[in-house]
């Protein structure tokens, strides 16, 4: 808790005589702390926060701000704010009972105004931030915002802290291409998968990665390749003649982690995805 010390002077027949200096301490009756709900980001997901104000004192505070850095960072000669708050997601809740919205006056830094934590009492406030171009997304990467309550009535502001951590691990998606799109019976079409890994961690054997494909009308005389190395089958994938269905044995599929790299003049962060590539070749 902060000191404060003052002395007293005595001024007489042009003397000055000072007092002795006495000692005292500002008791803080609130506390605030800062919770990330869910703990871990990836790119373009929702963050919510909440922060609770406890009052242990016999009277009210009205007129409170919280502002919340949203991570901003140095980059530069500037700042770059890694979560952007979303709109209308602030919520006010006194004693746990749901208030009407709080006033949110700025986004970045968001800055809601207007609040009042009763004697003895708490109040939490609520909301949601995405992560948006400026949030590092590498293995170990992590977000740090604080908030910070302040007002006429506080000595000092208060401020609490939050840190949410890169997701880890790896992040698939797929896509598949026919060519050609038209063609005579008995000919021959070529179905292209491409595999993505936007995610900081290798997609590795361990994940048990497996494409399933129904082929209709079914292929004969499959000629399989993944990143153009032949496979066989049994070993790397089984296919079923008579109803088509086509599948990669679990963890035969691997895909390098996705790399990042943040733009020297804007700071954004721009994401090159692992990819490999399956191909199916086939008879109708």
């Amino acid at each position: 808790m902060p000191l404060f010390y003052n002395k007293a002077t005595l001024s007489y027949n042009n003397k000055i005589t000072d007092s002795n200096i006495v000692t005292g301490e500002l008791l803080e009756v609130l506390s605030v702390t800062k919770t990330a709900i869910g703990g871990n980001y990836s790119a373009g997901n929702t963050v919510t926060y909440a922060v609770n104000i406890v009052n242990s004192g016999a009277t009210n505070f009205t007129g409170l701000t919280v502002t919340d850095d949203l991570g901003a960072y140095a980059f530069g000669s500037g700042t770059v704010t890694p979560l952007t708050y979303i709109s209308n997601s602030a919520a006010l809740f006194s004693n746990g009972t749901a208030q009407s919205a709080p006033t949110v006056s700025d986004t970045d830094p968001l800055t809601v105004t207007g609040i009042a934590v009763p004697a003895n009492g708490n109040v939490t406030l609520i909301y949601q931030a995405q992560a948006n171009q400026y949030a590092p997304l590498a293995s170990g990467s992590a977000i740090r915002n604080q908030a910070t309550v302040s007002g006429t009535e506080l000595a000092t502001p208060l401020t609490a802290d939050a840190t949410i951590q890169a997701e880890n691990g790896p992040e698939l998606n797929i896509s598949k291409s026919l060519c050609p799109e038209s063609v005579v019976e008995n000919g021959q079409v070529t179905y292209t998968f491409v595999i993505q890994n936007m995610g900081n961690e290798e997609a590795d054997a361990g994940d048990n990665v497996s494409v399933t494909d129904t082929f209709n009308p079914a292929l004969s005389n499959l000629n399989v390749t993944f990143n153009d190395q032949s496979w066989a089958e049994t070993t790397n994938y089984s296919y079923d003649e008579n109803t088509g269905v086509f599948t990669t044995v679990p963890g035969q599929i691997t895909v390098p982690a996705a790399t990042y790299m943040q733009d020297a003049v804007t700071g954004e962060w721009s994401v090159t995805p692992g990819v490999r590539v399956l191909k199916v070749v086939g008879t109708i």
